[in-house]
């Protein structure tokens, strides 16, 4: 178990931050509105994103300006456990911190590869990644090209992985992703194991692991669905690391000779059964990812309390709310009806 002493303080601050997460009840209150300055409104009148959105007016109904605004509550949350951490539970921060880089990056990336700015002004974020990370986001968000982006890594833990993909020909976005994702998870494997306690490196392996498998799922369904890959070009695609996956299982999902059948393999692994019967299982991954995800955070929040898991599990949420709250507001901007915002979110575990 946690060490009830170590992690009493930090505990009661998530706690505290916790309370002020969305309940159902004001999800469905923020999909009722049928404009976004009135889900903007709303917004303003919550804690959480109060200190964010007031004052920006006309700004904040902007695509890209209220995600930028968003963020910096996320941002915030992270600062404020940061701050409220000693040097050993810092250590784990340190590299969940990746995946806030790897984020940026990716946007930065897809803005020099598809030769159009961002949406977001990633200057604003710029004081908070100088406070935990080498990276110029300002100098990477205005690179001309792939070749320059590579420059500007110069140092970081990036810029070798980057340098090598930039000599091969012929690749993709998908490609700069998919690397970045992987050195993201090994280093969070190999990471863990040197800087936290056993049962804490258990409870981060059940969230990391699973989510290592979902997204060797997802990939496995969209290269049958959409590109129609053979099993050996699937392989080439996979993170070698496994949770709950067996390999012939993986085998099993890649041989897949259409959706139908890989829904029938995925339904025999252990993924498979933390979902519906295979007479209602959607061919969407994406959803039984999420599923999958929400129940292990609680899981292991729940099964440890006083432990780095509490702090892992709240800043997942913290970033599912996040991403709930725009969508809803970009399906309110395009006119959806507020049952059909409410079913693509509201199907999962809260």
């Amino acid at each position: 178990m946690g060490s009830l002493l170590t992690y009493s303080g930090l505990t009661t601050k998530v706690k505290a931050m916790k309370s002020r997460l969305l309940k159902e009840s004001q999800y469905r209150e923020l999909a009722s509105f049928h404009s976004v300055p009135q889900a903007v409104d709303y917004l303003d009148t919550l804690p959480a994103y109060r200190p964010f959105l007031s004052g920006n007016g006309e700004k904040a109904i902007h695509r890209g300006k209220i995600e930028e605004l968003l963020l910096q509550s996320k941002y915030r949350d992270f600062s404020k456990l940061y701050r409220f951490s000693n040097l050993s539970q810092r250590k784990f921060l340190d590299l969940y911190f990746m995946h806030y880089e790897i984020e940026k990056l990716k946007r930065c990336l897809r803005g020099v590869i598809g030769h159009h700015p961002l949406e977001l002004d990633l200057s604003l974020f710029q004081d908070f990644f100088t406070r935990h990370s080498g990276l110029d986001l300002l100098s990477l968000s205005t690179s001309k090209d792939l070749a320059e982006f590579t420059e500007n890594l110069a140092g970081s833990r990036y810029y070798e992985m980057m340098a090598r993909l930039s000599r091969q020909d012929h690749i993709t976005l998908f490609d700069y992703e998919m690397n970045l994702d992987m050195l993201y998870f090994k280093t969070m494997w190999k990471e863990a194991e040197k800087h936290l306690k056993r049962d804490e490196r258990e409870a981060i392996a059940e969230c990391f692991g699973s989510r290592l498998d979902m997204l060797n799922i997802q990939w496995i369904y969209r290269c049958i669905a959409y590109y129609h890959m053979s099993a050996l070009e699937i392989y080439t695609l996979l993170i070698p690391i496994r949770k709950h996956l067996k390999p012939e299982q993986t085998r099993s999902l890649a041989n897949s000779g259409s959706t139908d059948e890989f829904l029938d393999a995925l339904r025999t692994t252990y993924y498979g059964s933390q979902g519906p019967g295979r007479k209602e299982m959607e061919p969407n991954p994406e959803k039984l990812t999420r599923q999958v995800l929400n129940r292990v955070h609680k899981m292991t929040e729940q099964r440890d309390p006083y432990s780095i898991a509490t702090v892992n599990s709240y800043l997942y949420f913290k970033e599912l709310e996040i991403e709930r709250i725009i969508h809803i507001i970009e399906c309110i901007r395009y006119g959806h009806e507020p049952s059909q915002i409410l079913s693509s979110i509201v199907n999962v575990t809260w």
